[in-house]
């Protein structure tokens, strides 16, 4: 049995008088974006992802200006009928002197789902941003299945980023120290401030930090909870990026 395909679209610019405008706005179930005075939401319109799902999420933050984007609650990835991956597609452009913030709640990955993100970030000369992502194995009660996260990012046309997270609540290797160590939740944030004159230095315990040109840091942790997660890269956004 396959899947739905879905696509949803949004569009920032800055008008003449410097407030951010959203012309564009579009939706298709299960990706459902709304609007309101502090963010936009991309509100669930159905349970999912499911195997076999195919959704896609195109983000224009045009030149100047500056776009919050949030997630109205996690999403939970399912298993389909056929074992089939469920996939998301997520391709962003922010525009010189534009701003994007891209915090969405967890990703839950139930037992025998499998899913797959896949994020590609093109940004400008002068453009910042703050892309959170949390994953989480299983419900309560669950060892969760597997999932591949996979960002690309580029900055004024050169390579910024590369990276890839492979996690799978059925694999000891994936449990053992060399990648989650015993935890069940992982996240990262990616941020990009032209401000620096580099990339700050001083964290919390439990960050591992990688500083990039740019200037630009990804920050990564491992938790034992979602709440313990949250706690440690917000920490991370609220010390280090002064929007």
């Amino acid at each position: 049995m396959s899947g739905i395909t879905a696509a949803a679209a949004i569009v920032a610019e800055r008008d003449a008088s410097g407030v951010t405008r959203l012309p564009v706005l579009s939706s298709q179930v299960p990706l459902v974006l709304r609007a309101t005075p502090d963010a936009v939401y991309l509100v669930g319109g159905a349970a999912g992802p499911l195997g076999g799902d195919d959704l896609s999420l195109t983000i224009d933050v045009r030149e100047g200006a500056t776009l919050r984007l949030r997630t109205a609650a996690a999403s939970v990835a399912l298993p389909g009928r056929d074992a089939a991956e469920s996939v998301l597609r997520i391709t962003a452009t922010v525009g010189r002197g534009a701003c994007l913030e891209f915090l969405p709640e967890p990703v839950i990955v139930a037992d025998r789902a499998a899913h797959r993100i896949l994020t590609r970030v093109s940004l400008a000369e002068g453009a910042a941003l703050v892309l959170r992502e949390e994953l989480i194995l299983g419900r309560h009660g669950e060892g969760g299945g597997r999932c591949v996260s996979r960002l690309r990012a580029d900055l004024a046309g050169t390579p910024l980023l590369r990276h890839e997270l492979s996690i799978d609540g059925t694999d000891e290797t994936c449990l053992g120290p060399a990648i989650l160590a015993g935890h069940r939740t992982a996240g990262s944030v990616l941020m990009v401030e032209p401000g620096w004159t580099e990339p700050p230095a001083s964290y919390a315990p439990g960050l591992a930090v990688m500083p990039l040109a740019g200037p630009a840091v990804l920050i990564s942790a491992l938790a034992p909870d979602a709440h313990t997660l949250r706690q440690r890269l917000d920490s991370a956004i609220s010390s280090n990026y002064p929007r």
